[in-house]
Order: C-alpha cells, then structure tokens, then sequence
C-alpha cells in the first residue's frame, strides 16, 4: 500500500515558479508516478509522467517547455517544478502512483492506483 502526500502548492503571481513534492510512505522505486489537475468545473487532467527510473517522461501540451517533473527514489518523492506559470495553471494538484516495474508509463489516470490528496496552486494574473 503506498499512501502519498504533496505539498509546495500555494499562490504565485503570472509568470512565477512553484515547486511540488510527492512524498510517498511506501517504497515507490517500481512505481510510475504522475501528476494530475482540477481546476474549478473542470475535469481532472493529465499533467506529466515519469518512469521509475526517469529514463522516461511524458508531459501535456499545455505545460511543455514550463514545467518538469523528477523523482528521487532514495527520498520516496516525486516533483514537479512548474515555470512561467499563468492563470490557466490554477487548479488543484494531484500525485499518482502505478506499479510498472518494467519502465512504462500509464496511458491513462485510470490506471494509476495510488492517489493523494491534492495542493491548490492559484496564479493571480
């Protein structure tokens, strides 16, 4: 069982940075790990994606070139460094987790078994 945490989520003006963390209780050295949106009304989105051994990573288009994710498995934890941040990154922030021991990524947030509870980032403009 892997229960996960984040923190970092906050309020930044346009153009901003923040950083997210994902700690997870449990060992997550085999898991894919992702990280989601909502935004008020919204549906939750996919937001970026790494492998287990970070030797894969996948991210939305929305966010492509502004944000990054990474991992330290030794520290159980996953980040996200969101840049140049805009209003239509306002949202609450969701950690994933699925086992995938052999490198993949999931394709889809359905297949994620373990989530956290969420962060709210808001980006006044």
């Amino acid at each position: 069982q892997v229960q996960l945490v984040e923190s970092g989520g906050g309020l930044v003006q346009a153009g901003g940075s923040l950083r997210l963390s994902c700690v997870a209780s449990g060992r997550i050295s085999r898991h894919a790990m992702g990280w989601f949106r909502q935004a008020p009304g919204k549906e939750r989105e996919f937001v970026a994606a790494i492998s287990y051994s970070s030797s894969r990573t996948d991210y939305a288009d929305s966010v492509k070139g502004r944000f990054t994710i990474s991992r330290d498995n030794a520290k159980n934890a996953v980040y996200l460094q969101m840049n140049r941040l805009n209003p239509a990154d306002t949202a609450v922030y969701y950690c994933a987790a699925d086992f995938r021991p052999l490198g993949s990524i999931p394709e889809g947030q359905s297949e994620y078994d373990y989530w956290g509870q969420g962060t709210q980032v808001t980006v006044s403009s």
